[in-house]
């Protein structure tokens, strides 16, 4: 392990890879991460490359829709970074350790997606049905208006949760009050763990866009600030509970856009604190950064930065059109994961 990771580590941070390809898992693993996350976009990128092939071919064989083969190929590739990552999650008793495996995006896609209550339905049924017998596996559910209204269903059967595509502190204290109403309808609390994936650089890429008005020191920190502020309310709010896991933030969406920042610009942001779940790039990056990595995620910038950010920034207009671009982006990975496989046949 490199001193810039170790560095990042001993800071607090917990490091998560966004990836579940194997190799990369087991890579990553010896560097320092703990974890993993998955999304379709990552299980097409895998399969395009070939390597699964003949595993896919033996499905078809078997006679699975290629639907059927889609979940199974994630379903295996998940459970393979579980098994990488599960002597984390038995040492240190559930806190860490985990693999996130995404619910079905097509869930959410306007061509496609049932009634609101069907929506919520299948959410639940699924989210059961792909966390049964995973002790370090979280179930990945959008916070969309369905997404959110499964989570205390979800919560109340024992699934562990990620609540992902969470773009504004409003959206996040919706699912984390979703879920633990959920959680305290569970005959005990010893294994309630909870994670919360706040997106940072398309909050960024939004304000680039639509919030020109924003000074030069202003922009490209809105995402930086955004997320920090829900990391402090998250912080506040379990703190009275005294739980045995603790109920964290995950730091997503950790990629630069632009060429100009330095690509561990917000790895460096939340140094000290919960979860980063960064791509690999981002994490080969660190590791040969040379960069010394001290605990900044409680630092605010400057309250003149922050009082422009909240009177420029209209909170809820970014998440109407970042929850458009999200849901696009979350449906359309999966029609491709589809039609890739049809190919494959």
């Amino acid at each position: 392990m490199s001193d810039s990771l170790k560095s990042l580590i001993a800071s607090g941070t917990k490091l998560w890879l966004d990836s579940i390809d194997p190799d990369l898992v087991a890579e990553n693993f010896q560097q320092g991460a703990t974890g993993a996350t998955s999304n379709p976009v990552i299980v097409t990128d895998l399969l395009k490359s070939g390597r699964f092939d003949d595993e896919i071919r033996a499905y078809v064989a078997s006679g699975m829709s290629d639907e059927q083969i889609a979940w199974q190929m994630t379903d295996q590739l998940v459970r393979r970074a579980q098994d990488v990552f599960l002597p984390v999650w038995e040492s240190t008793l559930g806190d860490d350790g985990y693999v996130s495996f995404e619910l079905d995006p097509l869930l959410e896609d306007p061509e496609l997606a049932p009634s609101h209550d069907e929506q919520v339905q299948r959410y639940v049924e699924l989210g059961r049905q792909w966390s049964e017998g995973h002790r370090n596996r979280m179930i990945k559910v959008p916070a969309t208006p369905a997404g959110l209204d499964a989570l205390e269903p979800l919560a109340a059967a024992g699934v562990t949760l990620n609540v992902t595509l969470i773009f504004t502190l409003d959206q996040y204290v919706a699912a984390r009050d979703a879920v633990w109403r959920g959680a305290q309808q569970r005959s005990n609390l010893d294994g309630f763990k909870s994670v919360y994936s706040i997106f940072v650089s398309r909050v960024d890429v939004y304000t680039e866009e639509h919030v020109s008005k924003l000074s030069a020191e202003a922009q490209g920190q809105v995402g930086i600030v955004n997320a920090k502020l829900v990391w402090r309310e998250n912080q506040r709010f379990w703190r009275s509970h005294r739980l045995k896991l603790a109920q964290e933030i995950i730091f997503a969406s950790t990629g630069t856009k632009k060429p100009e920042d330095a690509p561990w610009k917000y790895v460096e942001a939340f140094a000290g604190s919960d979860i980063q779940t960064n791509p690999p790039a981002t994490n080969e990056a660190v590791r040969t950064s040379g960069i010394e990595f001290n605990r900044q995620v409680d630092m605010l910038p400057s309250d003149t930065i922050v009082d422009e950010i909240q009177a420029q920034v209209d909170m809820h207009r970014m998440l109407e059109v970042l929850m458009q671009e999200g849901i696009v982006k979350f449906a359309n990975p999966q029609k491709s994961l589809l039609e890739l496989i049809a190919h494959k046949r």
